[in-house]
């Protein structure tokens, strides 16, 4: 969940690097450190906390070295102390090395280093892993692949996953990155080749970027580079264009990227859903899904593996596939599936979504999947990230970077693909022309109908600002609209730090009405259908028990004044768009609650954007 950069090049190091880090900062932001490769030795500044304090003492130093690592932390082995924080030197000054994952087995080398007489300065696996790396080249003769054969005996013997970019002192022009389990990404351009775990990092400075394999190792010698595998057979290097997307992750006139990226999403949407329909209007077209018909239109069941934010999007689209396509759906959490011996026969589809496409837990499922035999398909906003090239076919969410620790656009791009995707299901199936065509109207218009829902921000602040100062919330739907309430309640939590619940609402008097009481609020979110009635019943019962009550409803569902405290009124819509439309009041609720308690929301307490360990 670390971020890493590392820079060889013919200019300074220095900024490349800094920026790089805080293109970074949303992997992890407990510490970061740089080191730099003086000629006969290395230069190394670490700091605890955010990246703009480590750049403030960079910049008070000043090297002018062109090669350089650098690495933002989010803290695994060990606590947030100078000492912890990357990078690492080995014990003899030798190498420095930046990583991004967890070494399982580094109990095992640390007390075989140490009974070598090696000392450590540390709590990190990392530490203990660039040592390793020494003691192998300190066995090594003399010869121009010293450097990476201790890399490649070092590596093998590790379980457990690694990003990593190692520097030798006595290598002034390499740089070597390896990977397995973390993403790691080199960065080609004119003056200058990079290392970072998302392209990202080299965004503006990088022309074309290599995504490395599991296994693979890159090395970076001056202006050239090549790919080899940890035995030192080469590897194909595929070069892709890096979209020179640089204002895509500036802030512009917003506060926060999560504020920007809630207010992106009537465009995010519109590419997401740009040129996927049928010609004749009644289906959608997801061209990753070609050659697969066959398949798809024979299936016994789905099964989708998700983490978080995507996992609820999956549940909505449960929901909405089962309704569209007739296929039982289920949804795992995807730290679960691949430890569960849960039968996976039968004509069965795993589809992984993941807005990075490098959450660990995702991929070990789709792993796991392709073991047992079973088509997966991948739902991610990255191009060429692990999940896009791991899976058998899947589906870009085109909606640009969401830098946000706290996901939203993604999360309302996923549950359309959903929508999508049960309609391309039920096209294939039983699904009629007219209702066919009725789900692309509506899907068309979701964007403008986003855009008014966002247009009534003010009227959220005020509400937040109403209910601020509570510690305790539940948050209540039913049917697709169930997945919301987990969403909203979890967005509340993550940046927030209250506590907040979301239930099914007839779940309600089974257990959840024992904590309501006048300070904790319960917000409702309210189907346009004729379950409306029962979840107004619901609320009923908590103002019954002087518990306050929020109420998000369609325009047309009619909320009696003595059932809720507030009302928010979304505009009528289609079932396949509603939750999506429900979703944008608590995303901008979370947001105006957290920003009124004077916290980060783009970085939570505890909490990384891409998820990369176990």
């Amino acid at each position: 969940m670390c971020g890493i950069v590392g820079y060889l090049g013919k200019g300074i190091a220095q900024d490349s690097l800094i920026d790089g880090l805080r293109r970074l900062e949303y992997r992890g932001y407990d510490s970061a450190g740089v080191a730099f490769h003086e000629g006969n030795a290395f230069s190394m500044t670490r700091e605890t906390g955010r990246v703009k304090n480590l750049a403030n003492l960079v910049k008070r130093k000043s090297s002018k070295s062109s090669l350089g690592i650098a690495h933002t932390r989010w803290a695994t082995h060990g606590s947030v102390t100078v000492s912890n924080t990357h990078p690492h030197v080995s014990h003899d000054g030798k190498f420095v090395m930046v990583h991004n994952g967890v070494i399982e087995n580094f109990g095992t080398f640390k007390r075989f280093l140490t009974n070598k007489g090696i000392k450590f300065s540390s709590e990190t696996d990392s530490e203990v892993l660039c040592n390793l790396i020494a003691y192998h080249y300190s066995e090594l003769p003399d010869g121009d692949d010293r450097f990476v054969d201790a890399i490649r005996q070092a590596l093998p013997k590790c379980r457990g996953a690694y990003g990593v970019a190692v520097l030798c002192l006595d290598y002034p022009d390499t740089m070597i990155g390896a990977r397995r389990g973390s993403p790691l990404v080199v960065g080609l351009g004119d003056d200058a080749n990079f290392i970072a775990s998302d392209a990202s990092a080299f965004v503006g400075r990088a022309k074309e970027a290599v995504f490395l394999n599991d296994g693979e190792l890159a090395i970076l010698n001056g202006s050239d580079f090549r790919i080899t595998n940890l035995e030192g057979q080469e590897a194909q290097a595929v070069a892709l264009p890096v979209d020179q997307i640089s204002e895509e992750v500036e802030l512009g006139d917003f506060d926060s990227y999560m504020e920007k990226e809630i207010y992106e999403q009537p465009t995010a949407l519109k590419n997401t859903l740009r040129g996927r329909f049928g010609d004749d209007g009644t289906t959608s077209k997801l061209g990753g899904l070609e050659g697969h018909d066959e398949v798809l239109r024979d299936l016994d069941r789905i099964i989708f593996v998700a983490c978080g934010t995507a996992r609820h999007a999956c549940m909505v689209g449960e929901y909405l596939i089962e309704r569209l396509a007739r296929v039982p759906v289920e949804v795992e959490h995807a730290s679960e599936f691949r430890y569960r011996n849960s039968p996976k026969a039968g004509k069965s589809l795993v589809i992984a979504v993941s807005q990075s496409g490098e959450t660990l837990d995702t991929l070990e499922a789709v792993r796991e999947s392709k073991t047992k035999g079973l088509l997966t398909l991948g739902i991610t906003n990255v191009v060429g990230s692990s999940l896009a090239r791991e899976t058998d076919g899947g589906v870009y969410q085109r909606v640009g970077p969401e830098i946000g620790v706290a996901s939203t656009k993604a999360f309302s791009s996923q549950v359309c693909l959903c929508a999508m995707l049960g309609l391309a299901l039920g096209r294939m199936r039983d699904l009629s022309p007219m209702d066919g065509q009725s789900i692309v109207e509506a899907l068309n218009q979701l964007p403008g109908l986003v855009a008014q829902v966002l247009q009534q921000g003010e009227q959220i602040r005020e509400l937040a600002i109403k209910y601020s100062k509570a510690e305790h919330l539940l948050f209540l739907g039913r049917q697709s609209l169930y997945p919301v309430a987990l969403e909203g309640a979890l967005k509340l939590k993550e940046i927030s730090y209250a506590h907040a619940e979301g239930y099914p609402a007839a779940e309600l008097k089974h257990g959840p009405i024992a904590l309501i009481n006048p300070e904790c609020p319960s917000v409702f979110i309210v189907e346009g259908s004729d379950l409306s009635a029962k979840t107004i019943a619901n609320m009923q019962e908590v103002k019954a028990r002087n518990g306050p009550v929020l109420a998000i409803a369609p325009h047309s569902v009619e909320i009696p004044e003595e059932a809720a405290d507030d009302v928010f009124l979304l505009p009528d819509s289609h079932e396949v768009v509603r939750p999506i439309l429900a979703n944008l009041p608590l995303q901008l609720f979370a947001y105006h609650f957290a920003r009124l308690r004077g916290l980060d929301v783009d970085k939570p307490r505890n909490l990384a954007k891409s998820v990369t360990v176990e």
